[in-house]
């Protein structure tokens, strides 16, 4: 009998032992490139010690992200901790309504939710639950191979008649495979939309509404189809041929051959640190001959949230607010998530220099020119995933399926539609 209690409690205290084993397991999502991905490692492995638990991680590149996090939202099992886009705090609901993040609010003794600007807090909520915390505010600009540039003798240019010189001047002297610019569906749709602010002085949507019309649109359209015709930009079945998920793998930009992105300041990192050695890289100026008014948008980059079905709300808060307020994790992640958001996080980067020069330049850039609101159903997946309206509207125009005049009728059908949902 003595033996068998022995045993009894030998198997009660293993089963105890794992349980709290499991309690303290925790797990987080985020996308990004190599260095972002580098940098979270740390900063999770700083808290894994700090705190004595596991943390699982799931990580991957942009290209499909956001249809895998869904499918892991809806089918209950996505990380404890999760990177999401600002549009999913409002697009990321379930059948009746309900939020997959829990309210944040509840989390204010463990994590320190004045480093936040009120502002960023508001953008973050949604009929009064806070979602999510911003790691940073973005915005696009262009950034540049000097190296190419100099090959071809063209100066990098500040307006768009430069752009197109230079795309005839590239393909002259250094050969039909170099581009000035090179561009995705998305990049094309947010360059438009940047170079239509810029001459009408109006947000491309408002009150829900879209507030451009289609013959608009169609001048838009015609300014990013005069790029591929001039030759600053690769033609979409070209980039389909590079056989790359994304620019920062495709060997092309690689080795200087595409010379140019219009990308998120928080997401240039990649683009530079991918560039073969001996590249310059470069933050461009805003484009002066669009018009009277600053064109663009800023946003919330991205965000961490909580989903509303895990099991340790309190380790997670712990793992956020060490990413974002505490030293190591702050140094941990640097500027790999962009100039950061969190008072105390951006005053340890300020003095300790660990802020990515190039994406301080850019962002003090952004903030200082684009001037225009972002509506949240702007990246709705149904626009903007690679199935969606923006990829049809311009690989559809790059491939000849549709003219100017219907592609800017089905962007405008587009978008309306999922505006009226």
């Amino acid at each position: 009998m003595k033996k068998l209690i022995a045993v009894v409690l030998c198997l009660v205290l293993a089963l105890s032992c794992t349980a709290v084993a499991v309690a303290e397991e925790l797990s987080i999502s985020w996308w990004g490139g190599d260095s972002r991905h580098e940098a979270t490692q740390n900063a999770v492995a700083a808290f894994e010690a700090a705190e004595g638990v596991t943390v699982k991680t799931h990580y991957a590149a942009w290209s499909g992200w956001e249809e895998t996090m869904s499918g892991s939202f809806v089918a209950g099992n996505a990380e404890d901790v999760d990177m999401v886009n600002w549009n999913w705090l409002f697009s990321f609901v379930d059948e009746n309504g309900e939020s997959y993040f829990m309210d944040l609010n509840e989390m204010a003794d463990t994590i320190d939710l004045s480093q936040w600007s009120q502002a960023m807090l508001d953008a973050c909520t949604v009929n009064g639950k806070l979602l999510a915390l911003p790691n940073a505010l973005t915005g696009r600009i262009f950034y540049w191979n000097k190296t190419t540039f100099d090959q071809a003798g063209v100066e990098l240019p500040t307006t768009y008649a430069a752009l197109l010189e230079a795309g005839k001047t590239f393909q002259e002297k250094l050969g039909d495979d170099y581009y000035p610019l090179a561009l995705g569906a998305y990049d094309k749709m947010i360059l438009m939309v940047y170079m239509l602010e810029s001459k009408y002085g109006k947000a491309w949507v408002v009150d829900g509404a879209l507030n451009y019309t289609v013959e608009e649109i169609a001048e838009g359209i015609q300014l990013i189809q005069d790029l591929e015709d001039n030759h600053v930009i690769p033609t979409a079945q070209t980039l389909a041929g590079d056989g790359a998920d994304s620019l920062d793998k495709n060997d092309k930009w690689i080795t200087g051959k595409y010379a140019g992105v219009w990308e998120w300041d928080t997401s240039a990192s990649k683009c530079q640190n991918a560039l073969a050695e001996g590249q310059e890289f470069v933050v461009g100026e805003e484009l002066t001959d669009l018009g009277e008014f600053k064109g663009g948008f800023t946003k919330v980059a991205h965000a961490f949230a909580i989903s509303r079905n895990t099991q340790n709300a309190e380790l997670a808060a712990k793992l956020i607010n060490f990413m974002n307020n505490e030293d190591e994790g702050i140094r941990a992640r640097k500027s790999e998530y962009g100039i950061p958001a969190s008072a105390k996080g951006l005053a340890l980067c300020k003095e300790e220099g660990l802020i990515n020069p190039t994406v301080a330049e850019a962002n003090g850039k952004i903030l200082a020119w684009c001037s225009f609101p972002l509506d949240p159903k702007f990246e709705d997946g149904a626009l903007k995933n690679t199935d969606g309206v923006y990829q049809e509207v311009f690989e559809g125009l790059s491939y000849k399926d549709y003219s100017v005049e219907e592609a800017a009728q089905v962007l405008y059908d587009g978008v309306t539609a999922v505006l009226a949902k």
